[in-house]
């Protein structure tokens, strides 16, 4: 795995440093930050979970005056005592010093930094595995990507580590959810997230999971945020205008991986009506790496329309709702939600997103336009 040189990735850092001096890549954990940060050309490593790297930084101006103009990564900065204090330095006195500051969870690291990084620092969200990272692990196979999920080590294993997910999930509260929250009642948060997984890409009502979960409504929702905050739950809101017929409030929640859905679902291979939903997970894991914001929206009806994603562009005096419907097969598409959606809504372009389109394509609904699209084009075409 040392040998993959994830591009995307890399040209992303590479054009932040351009902006800034420190860039602060977060990301779950084992989603491949340090080994991403080791593939980086000209670096000096420096893991700060270790007693001897943080000694070296107890005087920041003397350790950071030995690296001036060079580039090194602090891997799990949030370990130091005082992150942010070293990185403000750095900032403000050696600007062609390079830093690459890693993390399992951006909260990790805001609760230490408050506002004196801002400004200074630019952030990089590293999401599970995306198209482009398939081809350098040399396998594109989705069907294996969805079942393994995105986290590399889970990807590269011969066999679905079933055991790793859970190994995974008794790492996270460990380690993200007791060190940063301190949240008690470990079986009741273990036990929401993992009906949350098996939920995913479902509307979200609190009341339903306070009761198998031994909480009340308010802890459940407490429950979401922290989630939500360390990457591992994506909470995709309404889009609506506070019409009567709209709902405003209930959101999706989405699980960050397509590994641990699958994995939670007890799915151990995947049938043809499975990759629908999985592909939906995958196209938003890609709009997140490449847009690098989690503002998208949903939209439905009172009725039972839908619309997959609502992604907001600026316009004149305005902001345009994007429309766009994820299906594994371009045949499955169906314009009924989406005449819905336009008839209150007129103005934006509509997007179907599917795999095995290798050229756009137009169709026309009435009077609705509806492009056809690669997620590579689709991504082309947002950005």
């Amino acid at each position: 795995m040392k040998n993959i040189r994830r591009a995307f990735w890399i040209s992303k850092i590479e054009e932040l440093w351009e902006k800034r001096s420190i860039v602060w890549l977060s990301g779950v954990r084992r989603a491949g930050k340090t080994t991403l940060a080791h593939s980086l050309e000209k670096i000096e490593y420096f893991d700060c979970e270790l007693p001897r790297v943080r000694q070296m930084m107890e005087d920041p101006e003397d350790f950071l005056e030995s690296f001036h103009g060079q580039r090194i990564i602090l891997d799990e900065v949030h370990r130091l005592d005082h992150p942010a204090e070293i990185l403000k330095i750095a900032a403000d006195h050696y600007p062609k010093l390079k830093i690459l500051a890693t993390g399992s969870s951006t909260l990790g690291a805001s609760k230490k930094f408050r506002d004196t990084l801002t400004g200074r620092k630019a952030e990089l969200w590293l999401t599970p595995m995306i198209s482009s990272d398939l081809k350098s692990f040399a396998r594109e196979d989705l069907g294996y990507r969805f079942l393994h999920g995105g986290l590399p080590p889970f990807f590269l294993s011969d066999e679905v580590p079933e055991r790793d997910f859970q190994e995974w999930m008794d790492a996270y509260w460990a380690k993200d959810i007791q060190e940063l929250f301190r949240l008690e009642r470990r079986h009741s948060f273990q036990k929401f997230s993992e009906l949350l997984m098996v939920q995913s890409g479902g509307i979200f009502e609190a009341t339903n999971f306070a009761r198998p979960c031994e909480v009340s409504r308010s802890t459940i929702s407490n429950y979401l945020q922290v989630l939500e905050e360390t990457f591992v739950m994506h909470v995709v809101r309404p889009f609506n205008s506070h019409r009567a017929a709209e709902i405003v409030a209930a959101p999706k929640v989405y699980a960050f991986d397509t590994g641990f859905v699958s994995y939670y679902r007890g799915w151990s291979s995947l049938r043809r009506q499975d990759f629908g939903i999985l592909w939906e997970h995958f196209v938003l894991n890609e709009l997140y790496a490449h847009l690098q914001r989690r503002d998208l929206h949903y939209w439905r009806d009172k009725r039972g329309h839908e619309v997959d994603f609502v992604f907001l562009k600026r316009g004149k005096n305005s902001m345009v709702p994007i429309t766009l419907e994820c299906k594994w097969a371009s045949s499955e598409f169906d314009p009924t939600s989406l005449k819905a959606f336009r008839h209150p809504y007129p103005r934006g372009e509509n997007f179907v997103v599917s795999h095995g389109i290798k050229r756009s394509y137009e169709r026309h609904y009435d009077e609705i336009k509806v492009v056809f699209v690669s997620l590579e084009e689709l991504i082309q075409r947002l950005q």
